[in-house]
């Protein structure tokens, strides 16, 4: 679905010049020219990994949140700049995902049951999966909401199938 847009192309020169185009794109990753969805994932493994397995629960909760309220202003911004809710280009949706899918397993069971290079495989395989499929509710926000809140939620919702489903994994395996 296209929305009222300048109908600039996303371009590294764009992105550069725009904050909010910067971090819609996570500083260009989103410019992929492919799977730039993935790439979003892969790309926010090193800060999810930093805030997972450094920082306190609260902490990362409160980056989370405030990632999730960046991602729906800068979302919403891209969108409208590059004609398109939803641009494949805007991957800060993917960061967040990423992180909740992280997060969960890791503070739910420490290291306990795998090491944490085991819970960031598990955590990024099974979120873009998530991200693919499109379980609900994460269906229903992909179709109905075509703003920058849609964007982000139905990452948050991929994000949290597949952080439970890490778990459920992990506990399968021990």
């Amino acid at each position: 679905m296209t929305i009222s847009s300048d109908n600039t192309a996303p371009s590294v020169r764009s992105v550069l010049r725009s904050p909010a185009l910067l971090l819609a794109s996570w500083f260009g990753v989103g410019l992929s020219p492919r799977a730039p969805g993935t790439a979003g994932s892969i790309a926010a493994l090193p800060l999810v990994a930093l805030l997972v397995y450094y920082l306190p629960v609260v902490t990362t909760a409160i980056i989370g949140l405030l990632l999730f309220f960046v991602g729906v202003w800068s979302a919403s911004e891209a969108g409208r700049r590059w004609g398109q809710a939803d641009h494949g280009a805007i991957v800060i949706d993917e960061v967040v995902g990423q992180l909740l899918a992280t997060a969960i397993p890791v503070y739910v069971l420490g290291d306990v049951l795998a090491s944490f290079p085991v819970v960031i495989l598990l955590s990024l395989v099974t979120f873009r999966l998530f991200d693919i499929v499109k379980v609900w509710p994460a269906d229903y926000v992909d179709k109905h909401s075509k703003n920058g809140w849609g964007v982000m939620l139905d990452d948050v919702f991929a994000g949290l199938w597949a952080g439970v489903v890490v778990i459920a994994l992990l506990l399968m395996t021990y």
